[in-house]
């Protein structure tokens, strides 16, 4: 999953240092916008403001990371709604 993270906002960032331990201070407003926005389509999950924060973007793992809880989330409440 990383590296399709890194693939898709390398396109989109060409400017910004992915790899960095501060990615967080790497992003403008603008940045941040378009990484909750893609991510969001590919994985079919809802990023909104309130996960852009410094510790979610803190580095590529951390977005990785959240990315990974919030689709098991996605998964789970459809696995649940299945069973209703």
């Amino acid at each position: 999953m990383k590296e399709k993270i890194i693939a898709i906002l390398e396109d989109a960032l060409p400017l910004v240092d992915l790899e960095s331990e501060r990615l967080w201070d790497e992003l403008d407003s603008l940045g941040v916008t378009n990484i909750l926005m893609l991510l969001s389509e590919e994985y079919g999950i809802e990023l909104t403001s309130r996960d852009a924060t410094p510790k979610n973007l803190r580095n590529i793992d951390a977005l990785v990371a959240l990315v990974e809880r919030l689709e098991a989330e996605r998964l789970a409440h459809a696995v649940l709604a299945d069973h209703l």
